[in-house]
């Protein structure tokens, strides 16, 4: 009996150290994980070899800042118990499989990559000729292929990451998957799902190879994950056997796309550290109000009598994420009346994120009183994400021809 969990539920997801986490972060990521850990296999970890890509010359602060960041993880809803949480550098799997994965991913493919270029012009402050700044996107794609997760949420201009690791692992396939026996093993393999069902499998690789219907993929692809009783090695034979391929090994990952976050800066610009304009999760309610109170509103409302728009107003982008329809219609009325000044409009704001941080912070201190347990609940979730990668490159290097014993 095959007990491993569905590969195809399986989602991976991680953060780069930056230390303590902000509004932005909460919003427009972690209550996104909270919902997902309910619903798949995740696992969420601190990528601190990827803060090296960019920050190489003082990986000092990375220990304290990973830190930081999986205690604010936890004290947002993030659970141990449902996803596995662990540190990037702590599974050394996921190098050795960017180093072979290196060995047959086209210079070209990690040269067209939009950030490539993009961030370069970003970061000219810093030296950026590296390698591993070039190979970033492959250590990610090593990353999700070593889980063999079925999904990554990723906004939509993250896509082309994800695109580019199903680009690789169809080569990887196309190149390694070929078995000598392959046909016989995949036969062999579908005899163990019972005469309905291997009968059933046939006519839906036939109208998938001989018609190209995709509903009868889908439908096979089901059925490949329904079946307790294959092995894993047998359901990736079938799934290669039905796509007309090899035996898939590294799984083609999707993107799970996620609503794009709509949590601004207190300026109006996406809530960013280096913009200078966020509210930081762990800020105390004093600090909290007064940077809200503070914050920018609509230049042509000089004097209180002045009649606003809230449209232009960066205190409006506030309101439609904590507002209600009655608060909403409040505001546009008063604001466009000059019936409420700016301070009354905002008070409702402050109001709201004090009461949303509360039970994040009181969490926090609870957390930071006991660092042992923040410590026990990474090296568990460090012993199961290498659990997972060894099965996977245990798989690599069999047809890569690198297990010696």
């Amino acid at each position: 009996m095959n007990s491993a969990p569905n590969q195809s539920h399986r989602v991976l997801s991680g953060m780069r150290p930056t230390g303590k986490l902000h509004l932005g972060h909460y919003h427009g990521v972690l209550k996104n994980w909270v919902e997902l850990q309910h619903e798949f296999e995740c696992f969420f970890f601190v990528a601190d070899w990827h803060a090296l890509t960019t920050d190489y010359d003082d990986p000092s602060q990375i220990p304290q800042a990973s830190f930081d960041m999986v205690v604010d993880w936890l004290a947002c809803g993030i659970s141990a118990g449902a996803a596995t949480l662990f540190v990037q550098s702590r599974v050394p799997e996921h190098a050795e499989l960017h180093l072979l994965l290196s060995m047959i991913t086209p210079l070209g493919w990690l040269e067209r990559v939009p950030s490539y270029k993009d961030q370069q012009e970003k970061l000219k402050e810093k030296d950026l000729a590296t390698y591993g700044f070039l190979g970033y996107p492959l250590l990610q794609s090593a990353d999700i292929l070593i889980y063999k997760a079925g999904a990554v949420p990723v906004g939509e201009d993250q896509v082309a990451h994800v695109e580019m690791t199903r680009e690789i692992a169809r080569r990887f396939n196309h190149i390694y998957g070929r078995e000598p026996d392959f046909e016989a093993q995949a036969e062999q393999a579908k005899r163990k799902m019972g005469k309905k069902n291997a009968k059933m499998f046939d006519q839906l690789k036939r109208r998938y190879q001989e018609q190209g219907d995709q509903e009868a993929l889908d439908i096979a692809r089901a059925l490949l994950e329904s079946q307790a009783n294959i092995t894993i090695a047998d359901r990736e034979r079938l799934l290669g056997y039905l796509e007309g391929g090899g035996r898939v090994i590294l799984p083609e990952p999707a993107p799970l796309l996620t609503k794009a976050a709509k949590m601004p800066g207190l300026d109006g610009q996406k809530m960013s550290k280096s913009y200078g304009n966020t509210i930081a999760l762990r800020d105390d309610p004093d600090a909290v109000e007064q940077k809200l109170r503070t914050m920018p509103t609509d230049p042509a409302r000089v004097r209180r009598s002045d009649p606003g728009n809230p449209e232009v107003c960066p205190v409006w982008q506030f309101h439609q994420v904590y507002s209600d329809a009655e608060v909403k219609d409040w505001v546009q009325q008063g604001c466009r009346s000059a019936s409420i000044g700016c301070v009354e409009c905002k008070q409702p704001v402050i109001d709201a994120v004090r009461k949303e941080l509360e039970p994040i912070q009181a969490e926090v201190k609870r957390l930071e009183a006991d660092p042992d347990l923040v410590r026990s609940f990474i090296n568990e979730g460090c012993e199961r994400a290498r659990d997972r990668a060894r099965e996977t490159m245990d798989d690599v290097r069999h047809v890569m021809s690198l297990r010696y014993s």
